[in-house]
C-alpha cells in the first residue's frame, strides 16, 4: 500500500494545467494501491455544492474510476475550501477528515492537518477563521445565491492576497512553540499552508512542509510513504 500526502493544490478554472497535474497524479498511482490525503486547499475557492462545471465533473469522474481501482481519498478542510464537506466527496466515496487526524504506518505516528493552526503569531487570521468558519454562518452561506457566493469568494481571495503583502514573513509562519506542542507526542508532522515546502528538524523529529502547486515552476513537493512508515519527500512535475 502506498500513502501518498498533497495539499495546496488551489484547482481552478484559471488553471487548467495544475487541474491536469491533479488528474496525472491519479493516473500515475491509479493501480499502486494508493491512500491519498489532501490535507486542504484543494481548490482555490469551494462556493457550494449546487457549483457545477465541465472542469469540476472531469475530476470527479477521474476520482470514481481511481476508488474503483481499489483507492480511497481522504480529505481535510483548509482556509481556502474549509465548506467543502461530505456531499462532495459521496460522489466518490472520499472521506473527511477533522482539522486535525493522526495516522500510524508501521510503527510510526503521524499528525496531519492544514497548517494554518499552527500560524498562531497571524491574529487578524486567527479572528477571521473562526468567525468564517462558524457553522451557523457556513449553513447561512449556503443558502445564498451562487453569485452572491462567487463574489464574496473573489474577494476574500483579492483582500487575502493584500493582506498578505503587508504583512511580515514571520508572522504569515508557523509559531515554534506551537509546533513543538503539536510534536510532542508524535513521530512525524505534516502539513501546507505555508507555500514554503521543507523538511525540519524539531526535537530529532521531522516536520514536513507539503509544496503548494504552482505553474510557474511546474511543480509541487509531496509526500509517499510505504506500509512500514519510510518516507520520502519527492518532486511532482506538472506537465
Amino acid at each position: 500500500m502506498t500513502y501518498l500526502f498533497i495539499a495546496d493544490l488551489h484547482l481552478s478554472p484559471e488553471h487548467p494545467r495544475l487541474i491536469r497535474g491533479f488528474l496525472d497524479l491519479l493516473t500515475k498511482y491509479q493501480n499502486k494501491n494508493t491512500q491519498l490525503y489532501i490535507l486542504g486547499d484543494w481548490f482555490n475557492a469551494w462556493i457550494g455544492d449546487d457549483y457545477t462545471a465541465p472542469w469540476l465533473d472531469e475530476i470527479v469522474n477521474a476520482l470514481k474510476q481511481f476508488n474503483q481501482a481499489g483507492n480511497h481519498v481522504y480529505f481535510q478542510v483548509g482556509n481556502r475550501d474549509f465548506a467543502l464537506n461530505e456531499v462532495f466527496l459521496n460522489q466518490f466515496n472520499g472521506t473527511l477528515l477533522p482539522d486535525t487526524y493522526f495516522l500510524h504506518i508501521g510503527n510510526k505516528q503521524f499528525r496531519l492537518e492544514h497548517g494554518d493552526a499552527l500560524c498562531t503569531d497571524d491574529i487578524s487570521y486567527q479572528r477571521f477563521k473562526k468567525i468564517i468558519r462558524n457553522p451557523l454562518l457556513i449553513a447561512f452561506l449556503r443558502k445564498t445565491p451562487l453569485g452572491f457566493r462567487i463574489r464574496l469568494a473573489n474577494g476574500f481571495r483579492k483582500k487575502s492576497t493584500e493582506k498578505k503583502q503587508d504583512k511580515p514573513y514571520q508572522i504569515m509562519d508557523v509559531n515554534q512553540q506551537a509546533v513543538k506542542k503539536a510534536m510532542s507526542d508524535i513521530d512525524i508532522l505534516v502539513h501546507g499552508h505555508t507555500h514554503r515546502p521543507q523538511i525540519h528538524d524539531v526535537n530529532a523529529k521531522p516536520r514536513i512542509v507539503l509544496g503548494d502547486w504552482r505553474e510557474s515552476t511546474s511543480q509541487a513537493m509531496i509526500l509517499e510513504v510505504d506500509e512500514s512508515g519510510n518516507w520520502q519527500f519527492i518532486q511532482w512535475n506538472i506537465a
